[in-house]
């Protein structure tokens, strides 16, 4: 399947996504020669009244401030976007929504698209809560690019495979994505819990070989590390510049994308990392 339009949701409140972070996933979608569709969301907050009737805080004026704030993140973030990918971008529009409407706004949206583009900063609030939003709200594959992706041709990716429906799902999203005969390699871990049956990575392997793909298996240890850790070290190892991986909504799995906010692997997110749910 050829990917033709992805879809990139920025948040603007409570803060904003790092400019690099949003560099590195427009480069990441020019890669995958998709035209991107933007939208930048400005928060309207409704008006609440100071129990102190504002004699000591000005609540009408802070309200404004934060509304003005994120409309001119909107426009400054969507020069940022032009810049980084003109012959890319196809639409960048503006929505106003109100205060915590952005999220189920834009995974409804990310539905009609082939998959979500997202930019990733573990110091970004919105970018963590968009990014769990669109992940298990939107139906659709989400690639989350952390600012130190690089702009280069897919051609081999890496897949966290456990046999599951979920992994299966985001598998293949992600071959989607690779030229004939790319390379994928199939990533097991082997005392993180207890995989579905036994030689499931070399199953997978010579099933992905007969569709014309490169697959190699690499059966790796967690060890003392996080199973993010483990996934995104044994990815780089291999030379991939994609990982795949199932969204579990009640697992391990999520901890490693969303678990604690800022702490697991997310704070140090190494690759661009496609989830499916």
């Amino acid at each position: 399947m050829k990917i033709h339009t992805a879809y990139m949701p920025l948040n603007t409140y409570p803060d904003a996504v790092s400019d690099d972070a949003v560099r590195a996933a427009v480069g990441f979608a020019a890669s995958l020669g998709a035209a991107l569709h933007v939208t930048t969301f400005a928060v309207n907050i409704p008006q609440m009244r100071s129990p102190l009737g504002g004699l000591v805080l000005d609540v009408p004026g802070m309200v404004r401030v934060a509304e003005e704030r994120s409309r001119a993140e909107c426009l400054r973030l969507g020069g940022v976007v032009r810049e980084a990918g003109p012959a890319i971008v196809l639409d960048l529009d503006q929505r106003e929504v109100v205060l915590g409407a952005a999220l189920d706004a834009a995974a409804d949206e990310a539905r009609y698209y082939d998959l979500s583009v997202l930019p990733w900063s573990g110091d970004s609030i919105a970018a963590q809560d968009m990014t769990q939003a669109v992940v298990f709200g939107s139906g659709r594959p989400t690639i989350v690019v952390p600012p130190s992706a690089r702009e280069e041709t897919l051609h081999h990716l890496a897949v966290a495979w456990d046999g599951s429906r979920v992994a299966a799902r985001a598998l293949w999203d992600a071959v989607a994505l690779l030229p004939e005969g790319g390379r994928i390699t199939v990533l097991t871990v082997q005392d993180e819990k207890l995989l579905a049956g036994q030689g499931i990575a070399q199953s997978l392997a010579l099933s992905l070989r007969k569709r014309g793909f490169a697959a190699e298996v690499h059966e790796i240890a967690m060890g003392s590390r996080t199973i993010g850790e483990t996934l995104q070290e044994a990815a780089l190892d291999a030379g991939a510049s994609l990982l795949a991986m199932g969204g579990f909504g009640h697992s391990r799995i999520r901890d490693f994308i969303l678990g604690g906010a800022t702490k697991g692997v997310f704070s140090d997110l190494r690759l661009p990392v496609l989830m499916s749910h």
